[in-house]
């Protein structure tokens, strides 16, 4: 049924949006804390169904806040925990394929391979944007020689991995959608354990509402 999975990271492998959370952390001192962190959930949602371009909405949201290496450890120890239920209950599907598997996220690497090295899926097999820090450990933008800091960034990023066979695309956003619409995969499946994006799922080949699903669909 396919020959590789393009999985999405936010609301799809963990049940969270990593950026939002990370900005909760590093906020948590902020006496505006509640009031950006409404500012950085609009333009979240304004990015995902696609409303606003996703390039747009990172920006805006990384001008809202700033990290140090210590939050994204937090942030790290608390995504573990949030691993999105039917993916920690198929971990051996992971683990047994993995080489079959890519993730591709606007999220930032920083915190997304420490999460992922426990399913087996290796450094390269993720692609992700990066932080810029300064001298002094605090992060004060992303690298913008990526990507996926730019529009269509993630079909250009699938489009470089050059990739034989049938690809499907399992997420919760338009760039995921996007994946497909620009040809760099076959079928894109709308994944709505998490969230359900009605504009999203109407443009999907298949919604599934859990992995199981899914697993079920390609092995029929």
């Amino acid at each position: 049924m396919f020959q590789y999975l393009i999985i999405d990271f936010d609301s799809t492998f963990v049940t969270v949006e990593s950026l939002d959370e990370l900005a909760g952390i590093s906020l948590q001192n902020n006496p505006e804390r509640d009031k950006i962190l409404k500012k950085i959930d609009r333009i979240t949602k304004l990015g995902m169904d696609g409303t606003l371009p996703f390039y747009e909405s990172l920006e805006a949201r990384l001008q809202l806040f700033q990290s140090s290496k210590t939050d994204i450890e937090a942030l790290i120890s608390l995504l573990k925990k949030s691993i999105t239920p039917s993916f920690m209950k198929n971990k051996d599907f992971f683990l047994k394929n993995n080489k079959k598997i890519y993730i591709v996220t606007g999220g930032f690497r920083e915190y997304i391979v420490p999460v992922l090295s426990e399913f087996g899926i290796s450094q390269n097999h993720i692609l992700a944007n990066t932080f810029v820090f300064n001298k002094n450990g605090t992060m004060t933008g992303l690298d913008k020689k990526n990507f996926l800091a730019y529009p269509k960034g993630k079909a250009k990023a699938v489009k470089s991995l050059k990739l034989s066979g049938k690809i499907v695309v399992i997420g919760d956003g338009y760039t995921d959608f996007e994946i497909k619409k620009e040809k760099a995969a076959d079928i894109f499946v709308a994944f709505v354990e998490n969230v359900k994006r009605d504009k999203i799922t109407k443009l999907a080949d298949k919604v599934i509402n859990n992995f199981d699903e899914l697993l079920t669909w390609i092995n029929r």
